[in-house]
């Protein structure tokens, strides 16, 4: 049985589910293989615009699955590659919304987290717990996570192990949005298909210049994004969008 889920509701909008319920989507390296799969196949297709990532109405992802990791040595994991699975997520071009209920733990606050907005609901949790069974995290929580909330709160969720509930994680910026637990997906799906509707030549060159961004100087990132800017003015995009603004109609974007 598949473990990740692919389904298209609606035109430019991909939903991909996590499909391990018997241990609340714990990330198991077939899990991991079939999300890497899943992304560089709808990172290759230009009719996706807009992707939504989501666990479950119960349970986001629970993290890594320690039966598989209990007695492994530094080789073994050395060998698996695992954060090669990861590059899918970090490299895909169309931005990606996590829809997140109930907990986002370890792994699967790693797996939030590369995400480009996450929408949570009331009910959800966040945390990297990895510190109370002896380890760290080894997928970005370390380096995520305190970048997207700072060094003084990431040290302490990293150190404890503490969970935070969602209001507390949209408080330190870590996500987008809260709404109530029944309307995550539907929250999550709306904001998709409102970006599914913009320009995807500029949908994707902010993606691109703002994650590109975040490691470069200032100086660099803004050189980045005056090049983004100017190369965006030989779209037909460009040219649809402004004509539309001064006709006072609605444009149609082709993403040429």
């Amino acid at each position: 049985m598949a473990q990740v889920l692919i389904e298209k509701p609606e035109e430019g909008v991909a939903l991909v589910r996590l499909h391990r319920p018997e241990v609340r989507n714990a990330l198991g390296l077939e899990l991991r293989q079939e999300l890497a799969a899943c992304f560089l196949e709808l990172g290759a297709d230009t009719a996706v615009r807009c992707i939504v990532l989501t666990g479950g109405p119960e349970f986001f992802a629970a993290g890594a699955d320690l039966r598989a990791l209990a007695e492994a040595t530094p080789v073994e994991l050395l060998l698996r590659d695992t954060h090669r699975l990861w590059q899918s997520l970090v490299e895909c071009p169309s931005p990606v919304i996590a829809a997140v209920n109930g907990f986002a733990l370890g792994g699967g606050c790693e797996l939030a987290m590369h995400a480009d907005m996450i929408v949570a609901g009331e009910g959800a949790s966040f945390g990297q717990p990895e510190i109370r069974v002896g380890i760290m995290p080894g997928a970005g929580g370390t380096q995520r996570l305190t970048r997207a909330v700072g060094k003084f709160k990431a040290m302490k969720l990293l150190l404890t192990g503490e969970p935070m509930t969602a209001r507390e994680a949209e408080a330190m910026g870590l996500v987008t949005e809260v709404v109530p637990d029944a309307e995550v997906l539907e929250r999550a799906l709306a904001l998709a298909r409102k970006v599914a509707r913009m320009p995807p030549l500029a949908v994707r060159q902010i993606k691109e210049v703002v994650l590109a961004g975040q490691d470069a100087s200032l100086s660099e990132a803004l050189l980045l994004e005056r090049k983004a800017f100017q190369l965006l003015f030989a779209t037909r995009d460009q040219k649809e969008g402004m004509r539309a603004f001064l006709d006072k109609r609605k444009p149609t974007f082709e993403g040429r």
